[in-house]
């Protein structure tokens, strides 16, 4: 009896971790036998020159170091020696923040700009202009006007959420088959009524895959603008174990970040999926 296609692919993933993992390994020891850190930097540093160890942890440092982190994710020794639970929080909480506030202006400017032939082409330059500026660069000016990083980091987070919600939910609602519209209006039925029942059933699809490449871009976005803001977030963390010289706790945040935002995207492509081919 042959596997499915789903087995075979979840057995090749494990295998390719594995050998991954074994790789990794097999690297920082072949590279502790012959790596002797220079004096001088040694010196700079604050260390001592080592002989046989190499500077790289391995998987079964960081694997020890993960749960570590895990044993006690919210302890609180002070401003700069924080859990990486509470760390999280502060990201996600700056994310879903911003990312709310993102969906309830780009949605319904989306619908605005799908239904109406003159507000998009009236809208379309100023969209074209803000859309490829690099959100971290709105960071000084938020910080000046602000004055507060944590919400300075939520409204870059809110600016580079804003444009592929609002591209998506335009294409979407303007896509819509014009059959079905002109049914509506055959019918009689009003604006409101037609947007709820015809025109968003029919361009949820699209909504959701923007909103599903939204939130992918404003969590990798929320690292880079904690480690400019500080104070806490993941992206501090890592920053700050950077500075520390602790590259174990830097690999252990790097592996936190990308399965964190691995589930944010599968939840929201979960809700696509439900949307596209409801059970």
């Amino acid at each position: 009896m042959s596997r499915s296609p789903r087995l075979n692919a979840a057995v090749l993933s494990v295998v390719l971790f594995a050998s991954f993992l074994l790789a990794w390994h097999m690297a920082t020891r072949a590279t502790g036998t012959v790596q002797r850190m220079d004096p001088e930097y040694a010196k700079l540093m604050g260390a001592t020159a080592t002989q046989g160890k190499s500077a790289m942890p391995g998987p079964l440092d960081v694997g020890a170091k993960v749960w570590e982190h895990l044993r006690d994710p919210f302890y609180d020794r002070g401003a700069n020696d924080k859990g990486l639970g509470i760390q999280l929080a502060h990201s996600i909480a700056r994310v879903m923040i911003g990312y709310l506030l993102a969906v309830a202006v780009a949605v319904p400017a989306g619908f605005l700009i799908g239904m109406s032939p003159l507000m998009s082409r009236a809208l379309d330059p100023f969209i074209q202009v803000m859309k490829p500026i690099s959100p971290l660069a709105w960071m000084p000016l938020a910080l000046y006007t602000i004055r507060d990083s944590g919400l300075s980091a939520i409204f870059v987070i809110f600016i580079c959420s804003l444009w592929p919600m609002l591209i998506n939910t335009a294409f979407g609602v303007a896509g819509v088959r014009k059959e079905w519209l002109n049914v509506a209006r055959t019918l009689e039925v009003g604006t409101w009524r037609r947007a709820f029942t015809i025109i968003l059933p029919a361009a949820a699809p699209t909504i959701l895959t923007g909103m599903r490449i939204s939130i992918g871009i404003a969590w990798l976005v929320i690292v880079a603008a904690e480690m400019l803001v500080g104070g806490t977030g993941i992206g501090y963390f890592v920053w700050n174990e950077w500075n520390n010289l602790s590259i174990t706790n830097v690999i252990t945040a790097i592996l936190v970040i990308g399965i964190v935002g691995m589930v944010l995207d599968q939840l929201l492509a979960r809700a696509a999926h439900l949307v596209t081919f409801p059970e």
